[in-house]
């Protein structure tokens, strides 16, 4: 019988690792671990992740400047805001929402950030690390993957994974995180020719797509593993790539959206926040 991935509670004990580790810092008297978070506009989503991330922030003892612009701000305004974050010394991290108005170029947003304060590895040093060497810092989402992935089946050394999605968000990142634990990865996408076959042929399925209930039972090979990236909206609801009930039938494990790894993915970013804030204590 198929079984949902209980991510809240590999969430609840990465918090509580986080918050020890923070509360002995704060104790020694050292600096309060800062996120820098900046939106522009007002994006319903973005507000809501904002506000979710300075909440999650709070509970583990760390702070976050919450940083809101105008839709109208200028590209050099933005830059130099940057810059002066880059320069604080008691921020030790930096996000800035995406996505930005047309007359930003993410581009050079991303390239602004400084790649030790890159709180969610979009700086194209950091992605260059990451595909190159067992450094730089990973995308939350596709960290948190591989999280859910050892929390439910522990080591991932030798196993076969199939991604489908190749984004620079996902799917290419977490191609590196997979091959970093010895996996075999197989990436496929919307151009790929009998993606059913090549997709229920692996033990472990990952889709990050963003097409509503597209991953049906067809995809998934008997006894899988299953993890949903994907979130679209569907008749006013957030959905996932896979239409749970089919996927169900066959799989032996599966993550749900909502509810899955957007549900770990603010506790990794706070991981990654105290891992930078780490090496400036070095």
């Amino acid at each position: 019988m198929s079984e949902i991935i209980n991510v809240s509670a590999l969430a609840k004990m990465e918090k509580e690792k986080l918050k020890k580790k923070i509360d002995g810092y704060k104790n020694q008297g050292m600096p309060i671990p800062t996120l820098a978070t900046v939106l522009v506009g007002e994006d319903p989503g973005s507000v809501y992740y904002m506000d979710m991330q300075k909440k999650n922030l709070e509970s583990l003892g760390g702070t976050m400047l919450k940083m809101t612009l105008s839709s109208d701000v200028s590209e050099e305004e933005l830059l130099a805001i940057i810059g002066e974050l880059n320069s604080d010394e008691n921020v030790h991290g930096i996000m800035v929402l995406f996505p930005l108005p047309k007359h930003i170029s993410e581009d050079k947003v991303a390239m602004a950030i400084h790649k030790d304060k890159d709180v969610d590895g979009v700086n194209p040093i950091n992605i260059g690390l990451l595909a190159s060497t067992s450094g730089g810092v990973a995308p939350c989402t596709p960290s948190s993957v591989v999280e859910i992935l050892k929390g439910t089946l522990g080591a991932l050394k030798g196993k076969e994974a199939v991604i489908i999605g190749r984004s620079n968000i996902v799917g290419k990142p977490l191609i590196q995180l997979l091959l970093r634990e010895h996996m075999t990865v197989t990436v496929c996408h919307s151009r790929t020719v009998a993606l059913k076959e090549v997709a229920s042929s692996h033990d472990i399925l990952i889709t990050a797509m963003g097409r509503p209930k597209m991953i049906t039972k067809e995809y998934v090979k008997e006894g899988a593993v299953v993890i949903d990236v994907g979130t679209s909206e569907l008749e006013g609801k957030i959905v996932g790539d896979c239409d749970l009930d089919s996927v169900m039938e066959k799989a032996s494990k599966v993550t749900k959206v909502p509810g899955g790894v957007g549900t770990l993915t603010t506790t990794i970013l706070m991981r990654t926040l105290l891992d930078l804030y780490e090496k400036t204590l070095v």
